[in-house]
């Protein structure tokens, strides 16, 4: 007997997954990059996925990526994806994707420090880790060794696992990003805040990071390369 319920969980869960258009990969769509074609016919960025229209979607890292655009290869999968020959591949759509990928993540520290659930200052994420309530520890990449170590030691003090990650950038990203100064160690004292900068910290760094590009489950190919 046919189940309604099931058919709707089942099909919501399909709708969660997209296939990359270049590994033939899927994986969900929160952990791909989806590319959009605009009215112009240029393909551009779409990191977010709010873009009208059909999309193609990405899950292979930088590398990949670039060497794809200068084979042909990209611009083939997404004339597949598209259908339709009338469209235009910038030659540094990688580089467009990265940028869109870390304005992401910048934005949403903003976000976040205007909400209250992110602090700065070495000072009070000590504090903070050492009562175990930071969900997650970024580091500039110019941090100096020792204050990362007594930053990541507090953590543990506090109960939290592994240590601090490494922002990908130098702490005047990070001021910048956040309107303050001297921004080199910042800590998530939220669950879902830390989940929300984790997730976005993921995707520049699957796309940037020498890698095969986003964790995806190989399944069989269908039409979910598209919208």
């Amino acid at each position: 007997m046919r189940n309604p319920h099931n058919e709707r969980v089942a099909q919501a869960a399909e709708g969660s997954e997209r296939k990359c258009i270049l590994s033939g990969r899927h994986a969900a769509r929160d952990d791909l990059i989806r590319l959009a074609l605009g009215p112009d016919g240029q393909v551009a960025p779409d990191v977010r996925a709010r873009a009208p229209g059909r999309g193609a979607w990405i899950g292979v890292g930088r590398e990949a990526f670039d060497a794809a655009l200068a084979k042909g290869r990209l611009k083939g999968a997404l004339t597949r994806a598209f259908k339709t020959a009338e469209l235009s591949v910038a030659p540094d759509l990688g580089e467009k994707i990265e940028a869109a990928l870390r304005r992401t993540l910048l934005d949403r520290l903003g976000l976040e420090a205007r909400s209250g659930t992110l602090l700065t200052g070495h000072e009070k994420i000590e504090v903070a880790a050492r009562r175990g309530e930071v969900h997650l520890l970024l580091h500039a990449s110019d941090a100096g060794e020792d204050g990362r170590r007594k930053l990541d030691q507090a953590l543990r003090v506090g109960g939290g696992e592994g240590q601090g990650l490494v922002f990908p950038g130098e702490r005047t990203i990070l001021s910048l990003a956040l309107g303050r100064q001297n921004v080199v160690h910042i800590a998530l004292i939220d669950r879902a805040a830390a989940a929300r900068v984790r997730h976005a910290l993921d995707r520049w760094r699957a796309f940037i990071e020498p890698n095969d590009g986003v964790a995806a489950t190989a399944r069989t190919p269908d039409a979910s390369a598209v919208n």
